[in-house]
Order: C-alpha cells, then sequence, then structure tokens
C-alpha cells in the first residue's frame, strides 16, 4: 500500500507544481486507495509545506511570483485557515469530501470559458484592497475547513478575476499556498487527526513530483496551461463524484 501512496503523491505533486492545485486532488485519489475520508482529507497537510515552498521558489526564479498580491492575500486569509480548520471537525468527512470534489468540478467549468472582460478592469481589481482582503478571507477559510492550501481557489481567482497569466497564478498560489497550510497544519496536530503512516509515503512523493511539475511548466505556453487545468479539474471531479457518490 506505501507503494501506491507514494505513486499518488508523484502524480498529485506534478499536477501542483504544473498548475498550483495539489490538496484537492490528493484528498480524491488517496480515498480512491481505500484511506479513510478523515485520514484521505487530513494527511496529505504535513507534504504540502515543503513542496509549496519548492515550487513557489521555482516560480519566483523566473520573476512568475506577484509578491505585493500575495502578502496581501496571507494578510486575510491566514486567520481565516485557523477558523476553518476548527470548524472542519464539526463536519462528516464524507461532506468534505463531496464539497471538495463538486468544488473542482465547478471551477473547471469556470476555467474553460474564455474570459473577455477588459485587462484594464481586471488590473483595477487586482489593486482594490477591499475586494483582494474579502476575497482572501473565503479562500482562508475554505482551505482551512477541506484542508488544504488553498490552491484550487486560488488560480482561478488570480486567472479570471484577477487577470494574472497562468504562470504567475501558479507562483503566486503556490506561494500563498505555503503560508496557508502552516496554520491548518498546526491546528490539526493540536486536535489530533494526521495519519502518519499515510502522511510519510505521500509526502515521499509529492516533493519530487512538485519540483518536476515546476520545471515542466516553464515549457508549457500559459494558454495550453489553463486549457489543461480546466480539462484536468472537470475530469478528476467527475470521476471521483460518480465512482464515489454515483
Amino acid at each position: 500500500m506505501n507503494e501506491w501512496i507514494a505513486l499518488a503523491g508523484i502524480v498529485v505533486g506534478l499536477l501542483y507544481g504544473l498548475f498550483g492545485v495539489g490538496a484537492a486532488f490528493a484528498t480524491p485519489a488517496l480515498s480512491a486507495l481505500g484511506i479513510p475520508p478523515l485520514s484521505a482529507v487530513v494527511a496529505p497537510l504535513p507534504a504540502f509545506v515543503p513542496s509549496s515552498m519548492a515550487g513557489a521558489w521555482s516560480y519566483a526564479r523566473r520573476g512568475k511570483v506577484d509578491w505585493p498580491l500575495a502578502y496581501r492575500v496571507m494578510s486575510g486569509a491566514i486567520p481565516a485557515a485557523v477558523a476553518g480548520a476548527v470548524a472542519g471537525h464539526w463536519f462528516d468527512s464524507q461532506l468534505l469530501l463531496f464539497l471538495k470534489a463538486l468544488t473542482l468540478l465547478v471551477v473547471g467549468v469556470r476555467m474553460l470559458v474564455p474570459d473577455r472582460r477588459p485587462t484594464d478592469a481586471l488590473l483595477l481589481r487586482r489593486h482594490a484592497r477591499g475586494h483582494i482582503l474579502a476575497a482572501a478571507v473565503v479562500v482562508g477559510f475554505v482551505s482551512g475547513l477541506l484542508a488544504n492550501g488553498g490552491g484550487f481557489l486560488l488560480v482561478p481567482w488570480f486567472l479570471v478575476v484577477l487577470g494574472l497569466d497562468m504562470h504567475e497564478a501558479t507562483g503566486t498560489s503556490l506561494l500563498v499556498a505555503a503560508t496557508l497550510t502552516v496554520p491548518t497544519l498546526a491546528t490539526y496536530l493540536l486536535m489530533g487527526g494526521i495519519d502518519w503512516y499515510v502522511a510519510v509515503p505521500f509526502g515521499i512523493g509529492v516533493v519530487p513530483g512538485a519540483v518536476a511539475g515546476g520545471w515542466l511548466a516553464q515549457h508549457l505556453p500559459t494558454a495550453r496551461l489553463r486549457v489543461a487545468f480546466g480539462t484536468v479539474l472537470v475530469g478528476f471531479a467527475t470521476y471521483y463524484l460518480v465512482r464515489q457518490f454515483g
């Protein structure tokens, strides 16, 4: 079983480095291997701290991280992530799995719809502090609730609402996710629930996978990455929803 968990980690890490989204894939993947729902939700967390940092570093070296935006998002998202992690203990783990898969499906469909809004309007929204803070609180709470770094919300938000290109959205998302994962992980450690027999082999796979994904993303055009991102989200979510709840 450890070999399959590590293999799942490699695949998830590859997707994380490519698209800035990992934990949203990790939970359904581990659940498909027969890992109990709560462990499938929480066990990936320890691996996403080093993998997020490694991925963010690879994008930052190429100037593909919007640092001012990342700092503004962190200021609202970090305390909200702690609140979400605490609230997560009050929800049924099967419900959390369903919500995560459903969110992937909705976000994936939106990513496949071309965005024709003027670039100037997107730039103005990127500098609207009230909008950034409010959205960051929502993303932080949901990331804590669903035990992930929030990349599956951050990347579409950065792309569709704020007008970053796919490389910038991924790099900035990885940086924010690295910081959001820390308070979420700390909260779950204090309250219990980390299955280290799952977390360790998964982490062994996900970190090198994320590095490889970040390298591969450098050689792919942003337009194709966006379409590939939306397609992977829709396909993964549809498969998981049909398999688990169909």
